[in-house]
């Protein structure tokens, strides 16, 4: 495809030449072309390269990376607002999910934690914080409490993989229900480094209080990419209730 004078701005036929190139030739994680090559290969101006890049960075369908370039930027994953865990949402989108563990032991919780599993403040409750990448990319961190007058043992399993499964085959404690916040935040300097975003940048925080019928067994908060997960759900109007 090659670009012309016409009616059809020169960045807009290049973007949708990019555009392409990420759905048949590209995968994700993969390099653009450099502004140079793309400029000769193209014959524009590098203005026309990087409005056009800079068009699709906005859309999410490319990233810069300082120092890098410009890479092919993975499909947001998309949740429905039903109980899943992160293994689960990303393997339904065909996605590879994995975990690195930043912390895993044995602590005094915060207050909140110990009110809503309704311990004595100074029981001590199981911590896990987990990066959460998708095909290698990171997507979020967890940072999980977990019941351990449920669970005592959970730590010695791996918590690499979903966590829901194993409270569910190994503990008969399968999440049947929870509370859940979505706020948005602004990423920490910590924050950013970890999920590769710039300080400042807005990330979706939700906070959920699960549990496995009337036992409670998980206060998880999660900083979420932003670009890389979308909360959706369908509403409908109810009739209004008569006097």
């Amino acid at each position: 495809m090659q670009i012309v004078e016409g009616p059809v701005p020169k960045h807009a036929q290049l973007r949708a030449i990019l555009e392409a190139a990420c759905d048949s030739e590209l995968q994700p994680g993969d390099p653009l072309p450099g502004e140079r090559a793309l400029e000769e290969k193209y014959g524009v101006s590098r203005i026309t390269v990087r409005r056009a890049i800079g068009d699709l960075v906005a859309a999410g369908r490319l990233r810069r990376v300082r120092g890098k370039g410009t890479f092919v930027a993975p499909s947001p994953l998309v949740s429905r607002l039903h109980l899943a865990s992160f293994s689960d949402e990303m393997k339904a989108q065909k996605v590879a999910a994995s975990s690195r563990i930043l912390l895993s032991g044995r602590a005094v919780p915060p207050e909140c934690v110990s009110r809503f599993f309704a311990t004595d403040p100074a029981t001590t409750h199981i911590h896990l914080r987990r990066l959460r990448l998708g095909d290698g990319e990171p997507y979020a961190i967890d940072d999980a409490w977990y019941n351990s007058t449920l669970v005592p043992d959970l730590l010695e399993n791996d918590v690499y993989k979903s966590v829901y499964s194993l409270l569910e085959e190994d503990y008969g404690l399968g999440i049947t229900e929870a509370d859940q916040t979505v706020t948005a935040v602004s990423a920490t300097e910590a924050n950013a480094k970890l999920l590769d975003v710039d300080t400042g940048e807005a990330l979706l925080h939700i906070v959920r209080f699960a549990r496995s019928g009337d036992r409670r067994v998980e206060l998880c908060s999660s900083l979420y990419r932003s670009d890389r997960y979308h909360l959706t759900t369908r509403v409908a109007r109810t009739a209004p209730r008569p006097l």
